[in-house]
């Protein structure tokens, strides 16, 4: 379940405090004007932190500690350039640099400073996605969040005294060196660092980037000057900016990108379409903006996205894949046909998934047999990995559609020891053990499905029917209606036995109201409309 607030009303450390004593598993995302930073945590410790467009600095971070030298840095982010999908902290561990238990107690300070640098949000909002986690590239810690409240509310209050001098970082600072090295005073060594880079060119933004320091030794430092009279403002960096530099654009791209995958989904379009403000034709912008509306169940605006997407010349596979599937979920089966044999045309012959949407678009225009045979080829392409839960829900379906009970039965055990948590697989597994007549074992799946996710109404229904079977009439009609109140026309057979228990119940009126619902969901439902006739001949 999702917890979302404003951080005007609940500051960050409450927040923290809160998700820790309910030993949460999950990503906490915080917005701050255009800033955004996520932190992950795992049964209530924090396990990941970072800060979206804000410079990965675990090599300056490692240089700083005197972990690794300049040399072995350089050679680190030459060889980067070459494996791009590497971290500098994997290629220095990988080149002897550094050993993996030096890089991660390193790796917990970078996220120990992420952390309180988030402290000092007290604007913006906050959303917290259950059952998130981090990117497997990522080493993980694990922190009690109380161990880091105390010296962030020490850095707060610090904080709140620099921002009177640096209200914001895209100031411009230059330094009194004579009146410095007058009065003989002894600089640390981020003293000496900070003022080294004070030119009256470089804003505070620029000198943390190029110190290596963190947000708060800089502003602690200039702080520090500026108070003693060493240092004077000159200027802002910020008065004309390329509108359409590629630092801008990347810079909402990477919002974007943060905000989709933590569920911030209009906060998501909102940064894709900055992109294209920018860059008209950017493909990868038009991509998210299409999977954003897809998990807003926004179809047809989807559909229009991904043709925007295929419209370019090297058009990935996954774009008409996704084009493929808006299509699918509108009904209009033949465009979604010809959209994944664009997708294969483009190199996603071997990709099971696609395989797994020739399945299902067949399915769905009610080819059953050519489902099973997109069904077959898809499973080969799997190979040795378990296919995915979509693959063993509609594998499973269509073998039932073909009366083979015994087949779908073996498809869903091995999919639900594959994907435990997948609620319609027991959804499936409840239909299918009901039409073998193993009515416990039935019951058994629609109540395991139902603890898995209670928002699906067909589990309801299939939990009714259960009930229903076992002459159980009160426990059926309680999860009937959970069923329609999820999904209002489910079908006509949900509303024919709702109108069987009223009627049995002697709710003559009631039952006449749920008959004509389920009448005007299926005209042809003989069984229905001769109970309408008896019931309406006695009245």
């Amino acid at each position: 379940m999702a917890i979302k607030g404003s951080l005007k009303e609940a500051s960050l450390p409450d927040v923290l405090q809160l998700l820790a004593m309910g030993k949460k598993t999950g990503c906490l995302a915080v917005t701050h004007r255009s800033n955004f930073g996520y932190v992950y945590f795992n049964k209530g410790l924090i396990s990941y932190a970072s800060i979206v467009n804000r410079r990965d600095r675990i090599g300056d971070i490692l240089l700083k500690a005197g972990a690794i030298s300049q040399q072995q840095l350089d050679a680190a982010i030459e060889a980067q350039s070459l494996h791009r999908d590497k971290r500098i902290g994997e290629l220095l561990v990988a080149q002897g640099s550094i050993s993996r238990e030096a890089l991660h107690a390193q790796i917990r300070i970078q996220i120990e400073e992420a952390v309180y640098y988030l402290f000092t949000w007290t604007q913006g909002t906050f959303n917290f996605e259950a059952d998130v986690y981090p990117e497997e590239q990522d080493l993980l810690v694990s922190i009690h969040p109380e161990s880091l409240l105390l010296e962030g509310a020490r850095r707060l209050d610090e904080w709140s005294l620099i921002e009177k001098k640096i209200p914001s970082l895209d100031l411009v600072f230059d330094v009194d060196t004579a009146k410095l090295a007058e009065t003989g005073v002894e600089l640390t060594r981020e003293q000496k660092v900070v003022v080294s880079l004070l030119d009256g060119r470089r804003d505070v933004t620029a000198i943390i980037e190029d110190s290596g320091l963190g947000e708060f030794e800089v502003g602690k430092v200039i702080y520090g000057l500026v108070t003693a009279g060493f240092t004077q403002r000159v200027g802002k960096s910020r008065g004309v900016e390329p509108s359409v530099s590629d630092a801008r654009v990347d810079e909402h791209r990477n919002l974007g990108i943060a905000f989709y995958k933590t569920g911030m989904l209009d906060e998501a379009m909102r940064e894709f379409r900055r992109v294209t403000e920018l860059r008209e034709h950017d493909a990868e912008a038009r991509f998210y903006v299409g999977l954003a509306l897809m998990r807003q169940n926004k179809w047809t605006e989807a559909v229009s996205a991904f043709r925007e997407c295929v419209s370019h010349p090297g058009a990935r596979p996954a774009a008409f894949h996704n084009l493929a599937h808006a299509l699918e979920r509108l009904g209009r089966y033949e465009e979604a046909k010809s959209a994944l044999d664009g997708a294969m045309r483009r190199g996603g012959a071997k990709d099971p998934r696609i395989q797994t949407s020739l399945g299902v678009v067949a399915l769905r225009a009610g080819d059953v047999s050519a489902a099973d045979a997109a069904f077959q080829v898809a499973r080969t392409l799997f190979g040795t990995k378990p296919p995915t839960a979509p693959w063993y829900h509609y594998s499973a379906l269509t073998a039932a559609l073909l009366g083979d009970l015994e087949r779908a039965h073996t498809v869903l055990l091995e999919g639900i020891g594959a994907h435990p948590h997948a609620a319609p697989l027991y959804n499936n597994m409840a239909a299918v053990q009901e039409r073998r007549g193993y009515h416990p074992d039935a019951l058994q799946a629609a109540e395991r499905g139902l603890q898995e996710d209670t928002g699906l109404a067909q589990i309801h229904k299939n939990l009714g029917d259960c009930h229903y079977r076992a002459a159980r009439y009160d426990d059926a009609m309680e999860c009937y209606l959970r069923a329609i109140k999820l999904t209002p026309d489910l079908g006509d057979d949900v509303y024919m036995k709702l109108g069987n228990i009223r009627f049995k119940r002697q709710e003559r009126d009631e039952a006449v109201q749920c008959w004509e619902h389920a009448l005007a969901l299926d005209p042809t439902n003989a069984i229905v409309r001769t109970n309408l006739d008896a019931v309406r001949q006695v009245l």
